[in-house]
Formats: structure tokens, sequence, C-alpha cells
């Protein structure tokens, strides 16, 4: 609120003229608030393990930013475990939007979270991670308002208050959810496993293997909501050992057992890694074989060491496995490019694959 009082305030006067309450909570500590907040900087601080005074008197930027972080996500998740908010609207530039979605990452999914941010037009990884976390792109500079800038914060006061007040769907009778992992090369095989699954009375989960999607399918595994997970596509794996864009880091392929929660598990999409557009590939993978899924996308072929190595990686993280657990080997190809006569089709590596991840097989 130190810096960015005026654009606060405008957010809260369109969100209290539809009949919805606010509570502000100030993150800034350069100066006095150009909004009376409801929970000061200082009470943020505090929460965030530190002081207000101390915060400035260090005047280190980088840690004073993290303590607020953590603050506001520690007060913000009481709060809504208590049923005093609703939702989250916040907006800044760079350190406006770690405080803010660190925040949001504290409350569950399905809570609406909002972040008008400067930098929502680049990568958002790391702010979204695994939750539901809206970004919205502020266009200019949060500095003040114009009339380009009243058009777009009035919008995003008006998409929460919209998500807030939503009615929520009628709950469906509560189904066993199994968790499912998809890629647009693996699609036919969820897409069947699926209907097989709902029609035996399961409520089938997918998440696209795109990183986040596995991180985010694992932390619904750690959250206990799920009774299985149909592993089909370990794909991220690759991009983790290879030095793709969609790794889900290095403890993907875990949870599940480690949770002792059933689970089938398939080497989907490891003959590939994933890169963006073709100037974005690394040089030093200038000599390998690539496709070309769409111009944004980019798929590079696993060599056959590679993919023997993928098959140990399995091999290990699955032998310490809990519950029930089964691997599948697909005979013909592990993608809908790995097949006879289609671009990654390597039988060399899928047999590599099939002898390093034996073991796993029960």
């Amino acid at each position: 609120m130190d810096t960015k009082g005026l654009e606060f305030s405008f957010i809260k006067t369109q969100i209290e003229s539809t009949g919805t309450s606010t509570c502000v909570i100030n993150t800034g500590i350069l100066g006095e608030p150009q909004l009376t907040p409801d929970v000061s900087a200082d009470e943020v601080a505090q929460a965030g393990g530190s002081s207000l005074q101390a915060l400035r008197d260090e005047g280190d930027r980088g840690n004073s930013v993290a303590v607020m972080a953590q603050g506001a996500a520690a007060l913000i998740a009481d709060k809504q475990a208590a049923g005093e908010i609703d939702g989250i609207i916040s907006l800044g530039g760079s350190a406006g939007t770690t405080i803010g979605t660190t925040a949001m990452q504290a409350v569950p999914v399905g809570v609406p979270k909002i972040m008008v941010s400067t930098l929502a037009s680049g990568d958002t990884s790391p702010y979204v991670q695994s939750k539901d976390i809206c970004m919205m792109y502020s266009v200019v500079d949060i500095a003040g308002i114009n009339r380009l800038s009243r058009q777009i914060l009035a919008n995003a006061a008006g998409a929460i208050v919209g998500m807030v007040n939503a009615e929520a769907p009628v709950a469906t009778a509560d189904k066993p959810l199994i968790a499912a992992t998809m890629f647009g090369v693996t699609t036919p095989c969820v897409t069947k496993a699926m209907e097989i699954l709902e029609a035996a009375g399961y409520e089938v989960l997918v998440f696209h293997a795109t990183g986040t999607g596995g991180q985010a399918m694992e932390d619904l595994v750690k959250g206990g909501f799920l009774a299985g997970v149909l592993d089909a596509t370990t794909t991220e794996l690759a991009d983790e050992l290879v030095g793709g864009i969609l790794s889900a880091g290095p403890d993907r392929l875990e949870a599940a057992g480690e949770s002792g929660l059933p689970q089938v598990v398939a080497p989907g999409a490891l003959d590939m890694v994933n890169f963006g557009p073709p100037d974005t590939v690394p040089e030093k993978f200038s000599d390998r074989l690539f496709y070309q899924h769409n111009p944004t996308v980019t798929l590079m072929r696993t060599t056959a060491e590679e993919t023997a190595e993928l098959g140990r990686i399995m091999a290990r993280k699955l032998s310490k496995a809990q519950g029930p657990t089964t691997v599948i080997i697909p005979t013909q190809g592990v993608s809908a490019i790995d097949k006879t006569g289609q671009p990654f089709d390597s039988p060399e590596a899928r047999t590599r694959l099939d002898r390093e991840s034996e073991g796993t097989h029960r």
C-alpha cells in the first residue's frame, strides 16, 4: 500500500460497490500506506518472523519480500480456514507478484485467486506453480489510474466479485478419485482407460503432464484426496533428465509410492523431451532428431541410452513404493509418434527401456 495505494483503493471501491466486503492487507514496507489497511504491514512482518522496523533497518529488499510473502501467506491461510475470506486479488510488479502469489499458494484449489501483474505475459510458472491462480496482464505499469489501467483494474475487480459470488456447482455423489496423466500423444490410451474406470464407478481427474501438471497431481496425492493413480504419461522424467522445459522436478513419480496408493504406471511419452519454438532449443542438441509438434512446441527424441536411463530411474523410484504397483511397457511404442513408421520410431530404445525397467513389473 506504500506505492500502490491508489490502485488498491480503486479496486477496493469497485468491489465494495457490488455489496461485496473487503479485507485489505498491507505488505509494503517503504513508508506509510496510502490506503488504510485492515491488517498492517507490521502484523504481516511479524507473521513472517520479523518486524517492520527490522526489515526497514536491514534494507535488504530480497529478504523483505520473502518475509512479507511468508507473513501474508500465513495470515491469509488462517483467515481462509476461519471462513473470513472467500477470494484473493492482488496487483504489482515483480515484488508484488511474488508476495501476492505466495499468499495465494497458501489457500486451497477452488478459492478464487486473481493476480494483476506486469509479468503476466511472460513465464508465469514460478508464480502459478500447481495452484489455480488467474494471472491478468496489466498492459501498462501499475503506476497510477489512467484510462487504460482504470478499465483493466475494473475488469479484475469484476472478475473476482463474479468468482466469489458465483454459485458453487451442485456436488455429485462422491466417487473414488483416480488421477491420470496425459499428453496429446498418449490421449487414446488415457481416454480408453477413463471409460473403463468411469464405468467401474470412479471419477477420473486428468492432468496434462507439463511439469506443473505432474506437480499438481502429486500435490493431490500428498493431500490424501485420491484412491489411486494412473500415471500413463511420465514424460516429465525425460525433461528432468535431459534438460527440457517441462520437468516436474527430481521427486516426480514418488508421491503415490510413498503414500501407499495403488498405481498403474506406463512410460508414456518417454520418447521425447520438450522445448519451445525451434530457435529456443539449446545449441548442444543441434544434431538430435526433432519433431515440430506445433509452432510453439518442439519435441526432441530421447536417445537409446537416455531411454535406458529413464527405465533405471523408473525402476529405482517404483521399487520403493509402499502400495500396489503395476508397470505397463507398451511393445508398439510409448507415444503416438513412437510407432512403426512414425518420426520417433525406435525399437532399440523401446527394448532398452523394457530391459532396464525390469523388476518394476508387479
